[in-house]
């Protein structure tokens, strides 16, 4: 029993350890994703360990401190996405608000099939603008009724898992399908246009997950490309998508700091998207970042409909003479070089 306590407190220090590294490798950004299952592992074993034996010799007591430093790393990575903390984007006051609009987004996942019990969710949220990802040619032909419901959309079905098909209620007043980094991964580009006449920008992203033989310099790449095309643009944006990255990587707050966008689930919770069909191993895969003139509303993650993915829904007010009340993420000069230097060379050697 004492062995196999030390055999999975090892495991533990080490998939802690390892994601502290600056690298893509697949095998150490993977890592990244289950910070608060390794968490739980290590304070189970921290524990059973302390309480079962007594902790006497220098290696005992080294595997001890480890184990906690372990434990306190883990925590530290996802303890703002809990109410521990203030929240970072802050609820709209307006009782009325005119300038609202709800998203949803979707990763369907090609292989699903369930197409009625998607177009259900949709029809019960009833959103402004739908992102879906993952759709194949197939799924675009099931999903052909919703152009009745939205009269503006881009459509880029494929058969590689990379599809992306995006829906508005609202006029679409410029749009671009992009690949940005990798051949057959796109990413869209939209302005849109409310009822108001108030404009912002809208970029969807979809890059590839860290898995064998893949590391995540492109994703990382495409991610820091795109905020800082947020960050330039003039008008407000929203970043949105399957990101294949969790909250609360390096990745993934190095982007906040580079685009300026707020995280409204920090202070709030996981809302965790991925994966629906193993309830232990969920992480939060699906995101919708925005920039400070924006208020929430509501967000919710949505029933599963046979995706490996659960829907997100948010709904937002533009409110821009209200946004410097938000406390805005920052990136300091070390950190805007590090996301111009990966994006060159990533740009060099595709």
């Amino acid at each position: 029993m004492k062995f196999t306590l030390e055999v999975i407190g090892s495991l533990m220090i080490l998939f802690s350890l390892l994601p502290l590294i600056k690298s893509h490798y697949w095998w150490i950004r993977v890592l990244d994703f289950p910070r608060v299952q390794v968490g739980i592992f290590a304070a189970l074993v921290l524990i059973s360990y302390t309480w079962l034996y007594d902790i006497n010799t220098v290696v005992e007591k080294l595997f001890v401190l480890l184990l906690l430093a372990a434990l306190i790393i883990e925590v530290l990575h996802v303890y703002k996405f809990t109410f521990l903390v203030p929240v970072q984007a802050l609820r709209s006051k307006i009782k009325a608000p005119k300038n609202s609009f709800s998203i949803v987004v979707a990763n369907v996942r090609m292989s699903n099939t369930n197409y009625d019990k998607f177009l259900k969710v949709v029809r019960d949220t009833d959103p402004d603008i739908l992102l879906i990802n993952e759709p194949d040619h197939k799924w675009a032909k099931e999903l052909k009724v919703l152009d009745d419901v939205f009269h503006y959309c881009i459509k880029c079905p494929l058969d590689n898992t990379y599809g992306m098909m995006f829906f508005s209620k609202f006029k679409l007043v410029e749009k671009q399908i992009r690949f940005l980094v990798e051949e057959g991964i796109p990413s869209f580009y939209t302005i849109i246009e409310l009822p108001t006449g108030k404009r912002f920008d809208f970029f969807s992203v979809h890059p590839q997950p860290p898995h064998f033989n893949k590391n995540t310099d492109t994703r990382e790449a495409e991610l820091l490309l795109v905020a800082k095309e947020a960050k330039a643009s003039p008008y407000a944006s929203i970043v949105a998508g399957d990101l294949n990255d969790v909250a609360w990587s390096y990745t993934t707050t190095l982007f906040k700091k580079i685009s300026g966008l707020l995280d409204p689930r920090i202070g709030r919770g996981f809302y965790n998207t991925y994966n629906a069909l193993i309830p232990f191993f969920r992480y939060s895969l699906d995101h919708i970042f925005y920039d400070p003139a924006f208020r929430l509303i509501r967000m919710k993650r949505l029933s599963k409909f046979g995706s490996d993915h659960f829907p997100i829904l948010i709904r937002l007010n533009y409110e821009p003479l209200e946004a410097d009340e938000h406390e805005i993420p920052v990136a300091d000069e070390e950190e805007k070089a590090e996301a111009q230097e990966l994006i060159d060379r990533v740009k060099e050697e595709g």
